[in-house]
């Protein structure tokens, strides 16, 4: 895949409950990239979400955090990569993944949802279309899936935090390479890490 990146969604749940918990560690991670190039979010209604936009290496970046909950992420995302005819292959959407130990972060392009319910959703809101790339945050996981929801709607320990924030850290230094849509590149600089 060479497709440059025009939007980058950010998952997670809204509310300051659910702030820095595991499961926002894509909204964490958005949040990151707008304070980096100076971009401010506002509140988008008609896409269900706070809305930023930078320019890098001359091209328009759009950012998007839903004000859905997690499994209703579609509703947001759908409607902006339709309002600016942005096909899936050149949004990243970037989600916190249980499947990865924290410290880590991996990036996927197109895939099945393995049960993420925001995935799931876009997925479904892009006409069943599953060609988009995930920026895979890892927040590691609790050892049995009767814990799993307790377990990412919490925030975790602070020395797992930090190791969750390093890999947020790690993946902003690789966007360049994903405006550019250099993958291979951004790939082998992130899981390097």
């Amino acid at each position: 895949m060479d497709t440059a990146v025009r939007l980058v969604v950010g998952l997670g749940n809204p509310g300051p409950q659910y702030a820095h918990t595991r499961h926002n560690a894509g909204a964490d991670f958005v949040t990151a990239l707008a304070e980096y190039h100076g971009a401010h979010f506002k509140t988008e209604s008609k896409f269900s979400g706070e809305t930023a936009r930078f320019t890098l290496n001359a091209q328009d970046i759009r950012l998007l955090r839903p004000s859905t909950y997690m499994n209703l992420s579609g509703q947001a995302v759908g409607p902006m990569a339709k309002f600016y005819n942005i096909p899936p292959e050149a949004i990243l959407v970037a989600h916190d993944e249980l499947d990865i130990e924290p410290g880590k972060a991996r990036l996927k392009i197109g895939g099945g949802h393995g049960g993420h319910n925001g995935l799931k959703d876009i997925i479904k809101a892009l006409g069943n279309n599953k060609n988009f790339a995930r920026l895979r945050i890892g927040v590691g996981h609790p050892g049995h899936s009767s814990d799993v929801v307790n377990y990412v709607l919490r925030r975790a320990p602070q020395s797992e935090q930090q190791l969750i924030e390093d890999s947020i850290s790690a993946a902003l230094k690789i966007t360049p390479e994903l405006v550019e849509g250099q993958w291979n590149k951004a790939m082998k600089a992130l899981h390097t890490q």
